[in-house]
């Protein structure tokens, strides 16, 4: 238990220090920030839209690229090439060409934007190199990956941080201010999903299959549990005083993939025969503490494309949802007995640091703004040298759903134990 006390004292403390970094910031614009030096492994679609949020902070320097498909790589080095006049060095020598560009003295940091399945084993190398690490989501596929990953953060001393974009959202960080302040009193229960029709994403213009649908054929199981997951966990205070113990999963059959499949492709077409995991998944999850947390993923049903990811929290003295247009909350005392309330009535009062000060600036990013707020803590992290704000602990307890849940669901519903990863 003093392990975990004294963990969470110095990360709430690194993360009371780092929100404004306001001594730090103030040196910075009288010096200029310190320059952090990047390479970047994978830069398809989202490693591209990453690369340019890097190159629009200051002080960050691109000296190396590596992807195995050539054209990404170019289009990468032109867009250096552009924004700073540097000429960033390339590296496309097969799947394992990034232990060398891991090698490189004139990289400081790397951002992994991979496909999922090989997130782990690169983001332990790149640890093991020296090299501060951003990963993109999930952080790993099965247990032994999750624990190496802390291990290699452990005997590195270098950060690590996931790109949970979603634990940046503004209404999720009022919430997480509110709880802060005391607004809900003791938690007890939360709901979470991603729900997402993804299946158009699975295949190329041929038929074959991408990366998520090599993922699709997968046991079934939540393969995608971080976007939903991690706000809830910060909220609960999961690695800062409780921790996730076990869960439960169960899955749907599998319809919806098969059904588009043949809609696309026809009735005769080999993806049409894949065996694909079942389209809907809900886990529950227990916590140290007793909270439950009910954790759903569905990415192979028909249903309008902007629903994505949501999210209901339960506390002695407050309730939030936002499966709605606006999200809800209701407090015991201050709202009206059976009227929910926008949460934009209570942004004056809990507006979270963060978006109060650099609200204009992540308006113009990706995901709601939630794209700068990743980069702009990874960099801050290692400019100021407080702890990640979500850490390699952090990011293999919400990715171990992933082969947790699909092992429950093989074995009918089983239990599963949660490894201490705060204890690897």
């Amino acid at each position: 238990m003093s392990e975990t006390v004294t963990r969470r004292e110095a990360l709430k403390l690194g993360a009371a220090a780092g929100v404004l970094a306001g001594a730090a910031r103030r040196a910075a614009a009288a010096t200029g920030p310190k320059p952090i030096r990047f390479g970047f492994i994978g830069v398809g679609g989202r490693g591209t839209g990453l690369l340019q949020q890097a190159l629009a902070h200051e002080g960050v320097e691109v000296t190396a690229i590596c992807d195995i498909d050539e054209a990404h790589l170019n289009r990468g080095i032109d867009l250096v090439r552009k924004a700073r006049g540097n000429e960033p060095a390339g590296h496309s020598a097969g799947p394992t060409d990034y232990r060398r560009l891991l090698t490189r003295d004139d990289v400081d940091a790397v951002l992994i934007a991979t496909p999922m399945q090989l997130h782990g084993r690169m983001a332990a190398d790149s640890l093991r190199a020296g090299k501060h690490v951003l990963s993109e989501v999930a952080a790993a596929v099965t247990v032994d990956e999750c624990l190496d990953l802390v291990r290699a953060q452990k005997e590195s001393g270098r950060t690590y941080m996931l790109a949970e974009n979603v634990c940046y959202y503004r209404a999720n960080l009022i919430v997480l201010n509110m709880i802060e302040q005391g607004l809900f009193g003791e938690l007890t229960y939360a709901e979470c999903g991603y729900v997402h029709d993804c299946r158009s994403l699975l295949f190329n213009g041929d038929g074959s299959l991408t990366w998520r649908g090599e993922l699709a054929r997968q046991e079934s199981g939540n393969w995608y549990p971080t976007h939903s997951l991690g706000p809830v966990a910060q909220w609960l205070g999961i690695n800062r005083g409780d921790r996730l113990v076990s869960l439960v999963s169960r899955s749907s059959p599998a319809v919806g993939v098969k059904d588009y499949a043949t809609k696309r492709f026809g009735a005769d077409h080999p993806t049409t025969k894949l065996p694909w995991r079942g389209d809907s998944n809900t886990s529950l999850l227990s916590t140290e503490r007793g909270r439950v947390i009910e954790l759903r993923f569905d990415t192979s049903s028909a249903r309008p494309h902007p629903t994505t990811t949501y999210f209901t929290l339960q506390g002695a003295t407050a309730s939030y949802h936002d499966r709605e247009a606006v999200p809800s909350i209701w407090v015991d005392g201050k709202s009206k007995e059976v009227a929910w309330q926008s949460i934009n009535d209570y942004a004056a009062e809990y507006e979270h640091p963060l978006w109060k000060r650099w609200a204009e600036e992540a308006s113009k990013t990706g995901h709601g703004g939630a794209d700068f707020f990743v980069m702009l803590e990874f960099l801050d992290t290692l400019r100021t040298g407080r702890p990640s704000p979500i850490d390699a602990v952090d990011a293999a307890a919400w990715s171990c759903v992933i082969p947790l849940s699909a092992k429950s669901v093989r074995e009918g519903g089983a239990p599963q134990e949660i490894p201490d990863f705060g204890r690897a």
